[in-house]
C-alpha cells in the first residue's frame, strides 16, 4: 500500500520519526534563539501588521515536514540528488539538510518585510547557518557549500526564481502544500471576502502519496470549486520553476468527483 502523508501541523514529527541525525539537526534549529524570534516577528509583519495570513512557526513546520516527505518519496524512487551529482556533497545525509532547513527558514525575510522577502530571507540566513552548521557538520568548506544550496533554496520560493536543485524544489513546491483551512500561500487580509479567501477556505485536505506513473503524487480535496484557484495560481506556478515537475502529478478533488488533474504528461 502506497504511503500516504497528509500536510499538517504533525507531519514534520512523523517524517522524521526515523532519522535521528535529522531530528538533531531540526532540535539544534528550532532551539535557536534568532531562529524562534525571526519567526515571530514575521508573522508580526504578516499577520498583526499586514493583516495576511500565517507565515510564522507554525507554516515553518508546516511546510517542513511537506518538503521532507516530498523528498522522501522522490529519494525512494530513485531520484538523483542534484547535491549529490554536482559534487557538493558526498553522503546523502547532507542532502536532506536543504529541504529540512531550506523550509524551516524560507520565510524568515517577512521580519524585515513582505516585499522581497526570498530575497531578504536567504541573506538573513547566511549568519544563522554559519553558527548552526558546524554542530552538526565537522568540514568547514562542505558547511559552507551546503550554506550555500540552503540559501538557493530559500530564494527559489520566490515565483520568478529558477529553481536549480531538487532539494530545492522540495522547498517550493512543499512551502505551497500548506494551503488546507485557509492557509494558503497567496497573502490575503484575514476577513476579506475575495476569490484569494473564498478559495483559501474551500481547501480542506492536502495529501502527499506514490504516483501511479510519477514519484509523487499530490491530492487537494476541497468543498468548492473555488479551491481550484490555489492549485492554479499558487501551486502550479511554483512547480513549474523547479526540478520536479517532471516526477509530480496533481488531482484537485472536490467531494467524490476529481475536477482537475495536472501532470508531467500535460
Amino acid at each position: 500500500m502506497a504511503r500516504e502523508y497528509v500536510v499538517g501541523k504533525h507531519l514534520l514529527d512523523e517524517v522524521l520519526a526515523d532519522k535521528p541525525w535529522l531530528r538533531r539537526a531540526y532540535s539544534i534549529i528550532s532551539s535557536d534563539p534568532e531562529v524562534r524570534a525571526l519567526w515571530e516577528m514575521s508573522n508580526v509583519m504578516a499577520v498583526k501588521r499586514l493583516l495576511y495570513n500565517d507565515h510564522g512557526p507554525v507554516h515553518a513546520r508546516i511546510a517542513a515536514g511537506a518538503s521532507l516527505a516530498l523528498y522522501e518519496l522522490l529519494v525512494e524512487h530513485g531520484v538523483e540528488s542534484t547535491l549529490l551529482r554536482d559534487g557538493v556533497v558526498d553522503k546523502r545525509e547532507y542532502a536532506w539538510l536543504v529541504p529540512l532547513y531550506g523550509a524551516l527558514l524560507h520565510d524568515i525575510g517577512n521580519a524585515i518585510h513582505r516585499d522581497l522577502h526570498e530575497k531578504l530571507g536567504a541573506l538573513l540566513a547566511r549568519p544563522i547557518l554559519d553558527r548552526i552548521l558546524p554542530e552538526i557538520i565537522e568540514d568547514r568548506e562542505l558547511a559552507v557549500m551546503l550554506r550555500q544550496e540552503i540559501m538557493h533554496s530559500i530564494f527559489c520560493t520566490a515565483y520568478d526564481a529558477r529553481c536549480l536543485t531538487v532539494e530545492a524544489g522540495c522547498v517550493s513546491v512543499g512551502d505551497g502544500l500548506d494551503m488546507a483551512e485557509g492557509r494558503a500561500r497567496v497573502p490575503y487580509h484575514m476577513g476579506s471576502i475575495n476569490i484569494h479567501s473564498v478559495s483559501a477556505l474551500s481547501i480542506k485536505r492536502v495529501e502527499i502519496t506514490r504516483g501511479d506513473d510519477t514519484p509523487i503524487k499530490i491530492n487537494i480535496y476541497m468543498d468548492e470549486m473555488a479551491g481550484v484557484f490555489q492549485v492554479d495560481e499558487v501551486l502550479m506556478p511554483k512547480l513549474k520553476t523547479t526540478p520536479l515537475k517532471d516526477y509530480v502529478e496533481i488531482t484537485a478533488i472536490s467531494g467524490d468527483r476529481e475536477i482537475k488533474t495536472y501532470s508531467p504528461r500535460t
